[in-house]
């Protein structure tokens, strides 16, 4: 039996899979500055084919367990981001990720997804525990993580490297018992 990554809603949103015709979507959005800075893994300039790669990578972690990639959309389907849960080691765990257009930054929207992704992540997958990190200076990020209910574990001194300059990261998690019922 195959397994089909389900679509979540929420009250302002709709958290799909996403398909190869978000693929200039995907493009305009990633390709911001402003993304790049804020995320761990998106590169710039994000240049032609990269979002056709990356999408068509999602379905094939789906079914092998190693997590769920969503297009996070408006009620009327217009995509804005992106969220992810990616399985982390052996002990039934996961690390959250997301990044919403600037355009869409400080509506609600990421908190909003957020939680719909928490939810099918402890209820759905069976996770135990879901971790986030966010680059030290990321205040709305790491904003995000507390009004959630995910609880501050630790500072990680020069953890990643962004253009050429290692950089200090927040780390969040949140255990499924702990989630609000």
């Amino acid at each position: 039996m195959i397994v089909v990554q389900p679509t979540l809603r929420t009250e302002r949103l709709i958290l799909r899979p996403f398909s190869l015709v978000d693929a200039p979507d995907v493009m305009r959005l990633a390709g911001d500055r402003r993304i790049y800075k804020t995320t761990f893994s998106i590169p710039h300039p994000y240049e032609e084919g990269m979002a056709e790669s990356w999408i068509s990578t999602h379905q094939a972690v789906f079914y092998e367990e190693g997590g769920a990639v969503f297009a996070v959309c408006l009620a009327n389907g217009f995509l804005i981001g992106a969220i992810s849960l990616s399985k982390a080691g052996p002990f039934n765990r996961a690390e959250l990720g997301y990044w919403i257009g600037p355009e869409h930054w400080n509506c609600g929207y990421c908190t909003e997804a957020v939680k719909a992704v928490l939810e099918y992540g402890f209820t759905g997958l069976g996770y135990h525990k879901i971790s986030a990190r966010h680059f030290m200076g990321n205040v709305s990020s790491g904003r995000v993580m507390q009004k959630v209910g995910m609880i501050r574990e630790g500072v990680l001194r020069d953890e990643v490297v962004k253009d050429g300059r290692f950089v200090t990261v927040v780390l969040y998690g949140m255990l499924g018992f702990e989630r609000e019922c």
